[in-house]
């Protein structure tokens, strides 16, 4: 069996109405890659990404044997489709090529970002109606943690948990200390990446104080030599190559550590998640990938959770059929990008606060310390609105003036006057 071609599809899928408005304001347009791979033996295999690989990527999978790609550590997205064709052409699932089935139904959380209170209480009345029992989201000090929480906790139902992901914070907040309030909460499920990674020490030391679950994503050593010391209550492997996850896999089953993939994509990615998290033994922290926040894919499969867990599919390969009049909608479609907007936010004493941001620069709203401007906290009296371009005059020169200066931060009145600072 040889792989004689693969089509290479870049798709743009819309997001569900009632979460397009945020989603569209930190990311532009939703976009992936869908890889269709086809052999000598008629089998096709499904695979997707986020960016094109190049061609000299491509070359090496067309004319070699799925099974050449055992392992596979050179793209996850080609890795996912030759691991399709294996399946198939051994007519067994792909958890089977694995390793031993620990689990048929495998934990899953669900995905929103950073905004209004309001927006993240429904959120979890979205995501809870639909089976999920977790819900992530990445921290951002453009809102306040804390009526955040108080929100997502008078919407949740028993059981459902909030996983806040703190990119390794970056505000001037006291961690130990706010992590210990937000504990409190029984809607609080984990905390994400808290302290910078390289602080393996203050990790140990914070997982003995906080008794939410401690999970760490991004650190230097990879999640390697220092899983011994026990510095989390679980991992996170984001967009490992697929060999990469076995491996750690295997450390982790060894350390019986709890773990979680977070790889961010479709159904196709979503499946190939099920298959690995099903024969890895201590794969049992629920997964991410943001399949949710899409209104439709390119295969014709539907699943959604119970109770928070989802069924690990039996059929061979991925057990994915796919649906190519849709791929090639969501392929034709060219949305508009999204202008740069600013983010207006009010402090409860009424000063205001001016950034600029551009789609291309996502980080910027977790991390708005990254400019070196200002550093802010995640328990400020704040809230924000998003102020796209109106084409107004005020619109424009609050635009020029960020430009310019960089952060603007005004004082004011609790009447609502403000002065320049």
């Amino acid at each position: 069996m040889k792989v004689t071609d693969i089509e290479v599809h870049e798709i743009w899928p819309e997001y569900e109405d009632w979460i397009a408005y945020p989603l569209q304001h930190y990311y532009g347009p939703a976009r992936r890659t869908v890889y269709v791979a086809h052999t000598d033996t008629g089998l096709v295999g499904l695979g997707e990404g986020h960016d094109v690989e190049p061609p000299e990527v491509l070359e090496r999978y067309v004319g070699s044997n799925p099974f050449d790609w055992v392992g596979d550590e050179t793209s996850l997205a080609l890795g996912t489709a030759m691991y399709d064709l294996m399946g198939q052409a051994a007519g067994v699932p792909v958890y089977k090529l694995f390793g031993q089935k620990c689990r048929s139904w495998v934990p899953v959380g669900s995905w929103t970002v950073s905004t209004h209170p309001d927006r993240m209480a429904e959120a979890v009345l979205q995501y809870s109606a639909r089976g999920y029992t977790w819900v992530k989201y990445h921290l951002s000090p453009f809102e306040n943690v804390f009526d955040q929480t108080e929100a997502m906790s008078a919407a949740a139902p028993p059981g459902f948990r909030v996983h806040y992901d703190f990119t390794m914070h970056g505000t001037d907040d006291h961690m130990p200390d706010l992590l210990e309030r937000l504990a409190r909460y029984p809607v609080a499920g984990c905390f994400e990446d808290p302290l910078p990674g390289e602080d393996l020490d203050g990790y140990i030391e914070l997982r003995s104080r906080i008794r939410v679950p401690i999970v760490l994503h991004h650190f230097p050593s990879g999640a390697t030599y220092e899983v011994f010391r026990r510095p989390a209550d679980a991992y996170m492997l984001g967009h490992s190559k697929i060999g990469d996850a076995m491996r750690r896999a295997g450390l982790f089953g060894a350390a019986d550590m709890p773990f979680m993939l977070q790889n961010t994509g479709g159904l196709i990615t979503r499946a190939m998640i099920l298959h690995m998290m099903a024969a890895f033994p201590s794969a049992t922290f629920h997964f991410v990938s943001d399949t949710e926040t899409a209104r439709s894919d390119v295969v014709e499969e539907r699943w959604e959770p119970v109770e928070g867990r989802m069924r690990v599919p039996e059929k061979p390969g991925l057990g994915l059929t796919l649906d190519r009049a849709e791929l090639e909608r969501l392929a034709a479609r060219k949305p508009e990008p999204q202008d740069p907007w600013i983010l207006k936010s009010t402090y409860q004493g009424g000063a205001r606060m001016y950034n600029l941001h551009r789609t291309e620069d996502p980080i910027f709203m977790v991390r708005p310390d990254r400019r070196r401007e200002i550093t802010l906290s995640f328990d400020s009296p704040i809230t924000t609105e998003y102020w796209d371009d109106d084409g107004t005059a005020e619109f424009a020169q609050m635009k020029s003036r960020i430009e310019s200066e960089g952060v603007v931060l005004e004082s004011g009145d609790r009447a609502g006057g403000t002065s320049s600072a």
